[in-house]
């Protein structure tokens, strides 16, 4: 964990380094980015601070060594899909022209947010690896309404998920389709609303919804000389690279956080509840704001719950909300979208998916 800091720390000093600043507008703005930059390795400095702290105080203690296990757990879990992600959004970048991603979802076409939200199907992430994905998609041109949805949907409408539950479930294909049903259609519920709540400028940081400062993609011959083949995937992998190690060091917060919180509050509380009306969903929602699982994995901890007599659309709540929203995620928000629509899209989001349980289920 401190390792990955560090990288992401260094990273920060690079990028600052190697930044251009040829006319006023983007000295502007690297005053800004320096300044934002600055806090964040600050904050990131505490955090590191705080951490050492716990490993010196309470290494020897029970609960220590099982906050460890939960967030080496979380961390080994989402990294490799989280590179996954990076992976896809620099091969994004480098091989997807931006003329082609605007004429396929063009900005002010309310429409595209039907598109968006069902682009999971042919980029199947969790969502771990989806806000590098939605980053480069928005310095693409992509609109905002699009992203958030394909944010919200892309990591439960895709055929991984929907392997993953039906396993869950041995087979009952009928969960699976409640699932890509809610899923799809909360996505596009709450994209439209944060379209009319939103602009992209008043929604995204300028660093985020602009493509990055860095060496432009060669041209590649008629003829595809492999040399520039290769120098193409040589710039998609920096790319990513870059992503992995500006995002990553959010994920590492988030599961630190997560790991805490089930480390110091026991699941028998969340049990004691499960009994009074109209509880069980909510009770699993936060249940699936905490654990912070990947969505490829949560169906098996939701199908587990049947023999705790939890009913089903409260176990539909846990593996809708989980992948549109839990502590990581919220943290990794922080690095593409500003705090005032972090805040609505999770309001809407948790209260969209509560009531569409409560209202469907009735």
């Amino acid at each position: 964990m401190l390792i990955l800091l560090f990288l992401c720390f260094k990273y920060d000093k690079l990028l600052n380094m190697n930044r251009p600043a040829s006319d006023s507008a983007i000295c502007e703005h690297g005053r800004d980015h320096r300044q934002s930059s600055r806090s964040s390795r600050y904050a990131q400095l505490l955090f590191v601070l705080f951490t050492l702290s716990l490993i010196f105080l309470f290494r020897d203690t029970p609960q220590f060594h099982t906050l460890g296990i939960i967030f080496v757990s979380i961390v080994l879990e989402a990294m490799p899909f989280m590179l996954l992600g990076t992976l896809i959004g620099g091969f994004i970048e480098v091989f997807v022209p931006r003329e082609k991603v605007t004429r396929w979802l063009p900005e002010g076409r309310w429409w595209t947010v039907f598109i968006g939200a069902g682009i999971g199907v042919l980029f199947p992430v969790c969502e771990c690896a989806i806000v590098p994905v939605v980053r480069k998609l928005l310095q693409k041109g992509v609109p905002f309404s699009a992203a958030i949805a394909f944010l919200l949907g892309g990591p439960i409408v895709n055929p991984l998920v929907a392997a993953s539950t039906a396993v869950a479930y041995f087979a009952d294909w009928s969960i699976v389709i409640q699932r890509m049903l809610f899923g799809y259609g909360i996505a596009v519920g709450v994209g439209l609303l944060m379209g009319l709540l939103f602009t992209k400028a008043k929604a995204v940081h300028d660093q985020a919804s602009r493509a990055p400062d860095l060496k432009p993609a060669p041209e590649i011959p008629e003829t595809g000389r492999p040399a520039a083949w290769v120098e193409k995937i040589g710039l998609a992998v920096n790319h990513a690279a870059g992503d992995f190690l500006d995002i990553g060091r959010f994920l590492v917060i988030g599961a630190f956080c997560a790991a805490v919180v089930q480390t110091l509050v026991p699941r028998q509380a969340f049990a004691a509840v499960m009994g009074t009306p109209g509880f069980p969903i909510l009770i699993m929602m936060l249940l699936a704001v905490l654990l912070n699982l990947c969505s490829e994995a949560d169906a098996f901890v939701a199908a587990s719950f049947r023999s705790s007599l939890v009913p089903l659309p409260a176990q539909m709540a846990f593996m809708v909300l989980g992948p549109m929203l839990d502590i990581k995620l919220i943290l990794m928000y922080l690095k593409v979208f500003r705090a005032p629509a972090i805040a609505v899209l999770a309001s809407l989001t948790f209260i969209t998916v509560f009531l569409s349980m409560v209202v469907m289920y009735k």
